[in-house]
Order: C-alpha cells, then sequence, then structure tokens
C-alpha cells in the first residue's frame, strides 16, 4: 500500500523534475455541473478527544502549541448566485498544503513550506494553480438543508485530491466536507489497522461537526473514499448507521490481508447501498468479470451493490489531483482526453448513485439499471453490473424493520423463507432475547412472544430461549403453555433455578 503515488503531492510531482517538458493540463473534466453555484470555505478545528503531538519534541522539549488532532475542513457547498463572484484559482488549494497540521504558522512560514514543496515542479505547479476552479470562495450559503457528503482521501493524501469532484457534487445540490488523510500521531499515514480507524475516526468528527452547519441535512449522509479512504469509509459506517450509503473509488476493502486483524468487519455486516468504482487491472477487456464473485467484495450479499470498472483507468486516475499531475508520459495505453472523459463517467455514476439513495430520485436509479451505452458512455470505456439486496441482514434492526412492514407474528415464517434462499441465516441468540425483553419492557407481548419463538425455531436446543418464552407466555396469561416451555427448558438443563422456581408458582393449586 505504500506506493508514492498515494502520499503526497510532493512525491507524486517528481516526474516532473525529471526534464519532462509540460505542457497542457492533462485533466478535463467533461460533466455539467448542476444549478448551484459552489461555495467554498475552510475551517481549522482541532478534534480535543484525540491527542495529536507527543508531550515532548525530538529535543526532549516540551511541545509547543495545541496537542489536539489538527481537523483542516474542507467544506464545498451550494452558494447563492453572486454575479461579482470571482471562480478560486487551482492554486488556492495546493496553499491548503502548508497548514493540514500547523494551523498557526505566518505567512513566511507558509511560504517557506510551499516553496520547499513546489518549487522543483515549477512548470506543472505554474500551469495548474492559475486554471479557474467552479469554487466561490467564502460565497453565501444557499437557503435550505442539503444532504451530506463525507469525503475520505487516499493513503496520506491531502484533502482537496478530488476537489473536482466535491465541486460538481455541490453543484448538484450536496454539502461537501473532507480532511487530509493523516496517521494517528504524524503526518503519514500508518498500512495498519490503526491507520484505518484514525481516518474512520476523522469521518465521525466530520459527521459530528455537521451539526454546526445550518446547511447540512443530518439525516442524509454518505461517505465516498479513494484508496485507503475506501475501507475506512465502510469502517465508519458499520459504527455509525447515520451513514446511508457509502461509495468507494477502487477502495483497498478487497485487500483481505488488511481485514484479518479486524475479524468484526464482515461483508454480511454491510448492509447500506455500496458503489464501487474499479479501475481497469491486470486483464484485458474481454477478460473482465464485471461483478466480484468472491473476496470481500463477492460476499455482499445484503446490500444493493452496484459496481462499474473502467478500461482505461488505473488506480491512481480515481483521483484527479493526480491527473493534473501526472507528466505526460504515464499516459500511454490510453490519452489523457481518454482517461479524463472516464474520470467524467466515474463522477456521474457517483452523483447518480447519491441522487438514487440519498436523494430518492427515480431517473438516477434508471440510471444505475440501464447498461453504459444506454447512458451514453462509450462502450469500450466501462462495464457496470448491480447486486440487489437478497434480504434484510442477519441483524436484529434489519430484522425487525422488515417485520414491521410484515407483521410481528410472521417473525418464524419470514425467517424459514429467507432460509431458503440463504440456508446459513441466523439471528444471534442472546440479541434476539434482548430484543424480545425489549418488547415486553414496552408492553408489547404479543410482539414479545413472536420473537421469543422465532428464538427458539432459531436455536431449538437452547434452554434459556425456552425460558424466556415461557416468560413472555405466563405475563400474557397462557398459563399452560409457559408451563410446557419451562419444562422443555429444564429437560434441556436441569440446573436452570429459574425455571423451577417459576414452575412451582404456576403449578401451585390456588388456596380456597
Amino acid at each position: 500500500m505504500k506506493n508514492s503515488l498515494y502520499v503526497t503531492l510532493l512525491v507524486f510531482l517528481v516526474f516532473v523534475s525529471l526534464g519532462i517538458a509540460a505542457g497542457p493540463s492533462n485533466f478535463m473534466f467533461g460533466v455539467t455541473f448542476g444549478p448551484h453555484p459552489v461555495g467554498f470555505r475552510v475551517v481549522h478545528q482541532y478534534d480535543y478527544s484525540r491527542v495529536y503531538k507527543p508531550a515532548f519534541d525530538l529535543e526532549g522539549k516540551p511541545t509547543k502549541g495545541e496537542r489536539a488532532r489538527p481537523i483542516q475542513t474542507l467544506i464545498w457547498y451550494p452558494a447563492q448566485p453572486d454575479n461579482s463572484a470571482r471562480p478560486m484559482l487551482y492554486g488556492r488549494y495546493l496553499e491548503l498544503l502548508a497548514t493540514e497540521e500547523d494551523f498557526d504558522a505566518d505567512s513566511a512560514q507558509k511560504a517557506a513550506m510551499l516553496k520547499t514543496l513546489l518549487e522543483p515542479y515549477k512548470e506543472k505547479y505554474d500551469i495548474e494553480r492559475v486554471l479557474p476552479t467552479h469554487a466561490l470562495p467564502q460565497a453565501k450559503p444557499a437557503p435550505g438543508n442539503f444532504p451530506v457528503v463525507v469525503y475520505a482521501p487516499s493513503f496520506s493524501s491531502d484533502a482537496f485530491e478530488n476537489a473536482d469532484l466535491c465541486e460538481y457534487l455541490a453543484s448538484h445540490g450536496y454539502l461537501v466536507l473532507a480532511s487530509p488523510n493523516m496517521g494517528q500521531r504524524s503526518r503519514a499515514m500508518t498500512d495498519d489497522i490503526i491507520g484505518i480507524q484514525t481516518q474512520a475516526a476523522d469521518i465521525e468528527f466530520l459527521i459530528g461537526y455537521l451539526h454546526n452547519i445550518p446547511q447540512a441535512d443530518t439525516s442524509r449522509i454518505a461517505v465516498a473514499g479513494f484508496s485507503w479512504g475506501g475501507i475506512s469509509n465502510v469502517f465508519a459506517q458499520l459504527q455509525d448507521d447515520r451513514i446511508t450509503a457509502l461509495v468507494c473509488l477502487d477502495g483497498t476493502i478487497h485487500y483481505n490481508d488488511i481485514l484479518k486483524d479486524a475479524k468484526s468487519v464482515a461483508a454480511s455486516r454491510v448492509t447500506v447501498p455500496l458503489l464501487y468504482l474499479a479501475n481497469r487491472g491486470f486483464v484485458a477487456m474481454e477478460e473482465w468479470t464485471p461483478l466480484p464473485s468472491s473476496g470481500f467484495l463477492g460476499n455482499i450479499k445484503y446490500s444493493d451493490f452496484h459496481f462499474v470498472r473502467f478500461a482505461g483507468m488505473q488506480h491512481q486516475d480515481l483521483s484527479s489531483m493526480f491527473l493534473r499531475f501526472f507528466p505526460d508520459t504515464h499516459f500511454t495505453d490510453y490519452t489523457a482526453a481518454e482517461v479524463s472523459e472516464s474520470y467524467s463517467w466515474m463522477a456521474r455514476y457517483v452523483l447518480n448513485f447519491l441522487n438514487a439513495y440519498i436523494k430518492n430520485d427515480g431517473a438516477a436509479r434508471e440510471f444505475l439499471r440501464n447498461s453504459p451505452d444506454k447512458n451514453g458512455a462509450p462502450r469500450h470505456q466501462l462495464v457496470t453490473q448491480s447486486r440487489p439486496a437478497l434480504h434484510p441482514a442477519p441483524t436484529v434492526a434489519d430484522f425487525a424493520r422488515e417485520l414491521a412492514k410484515q407483521g410481528f407474528d410472521k417473525a418464524t415464517s419470514f425467517w424459514q423463507e429467507v432460509k431458503k434462499s440463504d440456508p446459513g441465516f441466523i439471528l444471534p441468540e442472546k440479541e434476539v432475547n434482548n430484543f424480545g425483553y425489549q418488547l415486553m419492557g414496552s408492553g408489547k407481548l404479543n410482539e414479545a412472544i413472536a420473537i421469543f419463538k422465532l428464538n427458539v425455531a432459531m436455536y431449538p436446543e437452547g434452554y434459556n430461549t425456552y425460558d424466556s418464552l415461557a416468560e413472555a407466555q405466563a405475563a400474557a396469561g397462557d398459563k399452560q403453555s409457559a408451563i410446557a416451555n419451562y419444562k422443555k427448558s429444564l429437560e434441556l438443563n436441569s440446573g436452570n433455578a429459574n425455571a423451577v422456581e417459576r414452575l412451582k408458582k404456576l403449578e401451585a393449586k390456588p388456596i380456597k
């Protein structure tokens, strides 16, 4: 994973320093922007719940300044029209490199840092920095509430690595936030579970910050991540079900070696709609298998899963920042114009996926179902395939949502029907038992009995399942059923003191 193309602008610009002549920008974004002007602002803030700088520096002296984790927050948002506003130049994004860690650097310090980072690459820098973006700095926000996209950058990369995509989404009515990909205690990300969890925590921080943004509709949140960010966003969603859609730009979630140390991350736990956009890989076009059939991606069954593979894109091409600074020699089998066209189609698929699942847009759903050529995409550039969710995931929450539609009395029969297509489908015994007791505590005895009966059906050898069912039946006044199930519990575990005590009371003859 520690590929130089993922680390920083300084590293992947090295090709230019070899004396390759710079020409026009290699990036051409051929999309139609939406009806909203794009506002842009940067917020420098700290996550005070996490430490970033050590207590002492390398000279053994106490660290000066704030030690909490810095979160340089970039925000693209739908703005109000302003005919007098001038678009920001791309160089403003590059200037943010100087303040990713140190918010308090003075002008001289920032200038010196940028000079160090960018001087060797002056030719390419001078071409890109003067190009206009679609962003209007500090523009007045448009009135209303807008769905949110949190963007998670790739390994050690910068928050603006896909600024063009972020601007595009904002123009179509999304509030987009991003922060740099940094390690737990240093600017460099670490290639381990701690690194993934660190970025997932950054995503959570940005979601928390949404409550400070009046434009944010916190009921509609998606997270898009490129490469390393495309595994961190899955980790974040599994911890936070406020995230209701995922976009993985060639995310490394399919790297099994990364997941070995994270046993809690199973494909069966991915239950929100997911769009995966893949590079061409190392196979010829005619050998493509559009939809993975094995590994983590192949085992996603309980999510609407959409897969798009691009013939002309290498992994790094899914970042517009990389495309802007690659030398001409990067574009071999496909020209810069062809790769840019693929990037533009990638952006369209991201937008339509978000519109379909975040905005519930019927036309966008149709776009996802269409073949690429029906959508107007060149047939030779990409292949697509979709796999609808098999049925509710094996979680109590998903199962309960389905029962709310079908009726709790269908709990056992619905489970039996699901098992016909998914023989291994089963819910955790203790969680189901707790769910039953929650229903009892809410006075919903009939629903609780249905859930306890489901648990008995799933775990017929579990003495406690019969014990709980009997308790609910007794509470509902069904004495005979309660006695029968307490006795069954004792058959399975003669040491069940609770069943013995309850049976004494249930079978006691009334005093005349």
